[in-house]
């Protein structure tokens, strides 16, 4: 018999990651492994003990997710199969009996925390927060972290017995979600849709004037939305910078392959992440003057030239 396919994740069990892995196509024939963090998960299958990995890449409220950024930068041979956003909220949840009135700590990841400041500062002033490495594991150690209550996952029941929910959907903005990757080894990208997005990892050549313009002009002038752009230190020294990118498109539309060819007689190092369809399926408007059929003609056009035929008006 065949070995079961492997996914890793951010765990415990029950997760917002975990959520997003119900998103994708025929995940039911995975073999789900929870790990303690994204750089694990990653690792796993770039070394080939895992065939994919579902990590939390960006936040509405707080932004991108470093750790899983920096992750990606970092380990070779990925590339992203597909994105899929998840709907973020939390519930306070505590030991069965236990009242508002009886808490002074409250454990939470601290996104969590974050999202649910608000409330918490209307409901619990003055609480201790009580830093917890998963919203899972924020409930599921009420009974030695020495918190009394816990921010966690609205679904924490079925994975924690004991606990009443004192509070649901506690989170500042009910509109709030979480965009998350499914990442596996290098393949050849498949084909656009026509709402695709591509991701890259772009290092500066310099640390001088004008050489971030330098780089987004390689979008620009190609007609390429660039819908995210976040910088993070390569680490060895000060100065120096990687920019993680997503931009709208694929990787076989002209117009993005072209702004990687001038990405990379510019940059030291560019890393193709993937190009994948877009969560939403929202298509992109694209002007006729960047569209595929343009840049076809512009080069049927130079052949012509160059073969001594005569330039039509």
């Amino acid at each position: 018999m065949s070995q079961p396919r492997v996914v890793t994740f951010l765990g415990p069990r029950g997760t917002f990651t975990e959520a997003a892995l119900e998103q994708v196509a025929g995940i039911e024939a995975f073999e789900r492994v929870p790990v303690a963090n994204v750089a694990e998960a990653l690792q796993a299958v770039a070394e080939g003990r895992s065939d994919a990995a579902m990590i939390a890449i960006e936040n509405s409220i707080e932004g991108g997710v470093t750790a899983a950024q920096d992750a990606l930068a970092a380990t070779p041979g990925l590339r992203v199969i597909s994105e899929h956003v998840v709907s973020v909220n939390f519930s306070l949840v505590a030991p069965a009996g236990r009242r508002l009135e009886d808490i002074s700590v409250v454990a939470a990841h601290p996104v969590a925390w974050a999202q649910c400041a608000g409330w918490l500062q209307q409901h619990l002033p003055g609480r201790a927060h009580l830093p917890a490495a998963s919203n899972v594991s924020a409930a599921a150690d009420l009974g030695s972290s020495g918190a009394q209550a816990a921010l966690s996952t609205p679904t924490i029941g079925r994975w924690v017995d004991g606990l009443d929910v004192l509070a649901d959907r506690i989170g500042d903005n009910p509109d709030a979600v979480t965009r998350f990757l499914f990442v596996g080894r290098v393949r050849a990208p498949g084909e656009p849709t026509g709402a695709d997005k591509t991701s890259l990892v772009v290092e500066l050549p310099a640390d001088k004037a004008g050489m971030l313009l330098d780089m987004l002009e390689q979008f620009a002038t190609r007609g390429v939305n660039l819908s995210l752009i976040q910088s993070r230190p390569i680490g060895d020294r000060l100065g120096r910078y990687r920019f993680v990118i997503d931009a709208d498109g694929h990787i076989r539309d002209e117009r993005v392959a072209d702004a990687l060819l001038g990405l990379k007689r510019f940059s030291p190092k560019v890393t193709f992440l993937g190009s994948y369809p877009r969560a939403d399926g929202q298509r992109i408007d694209v002007e006729q003057r960047y569209s595929n059929r343009s840049f076809e003609e512009a080069r049927d056009w130079l052949r012509g030239l160059l073969a001594g035929e005569p330039d039509e008006a």
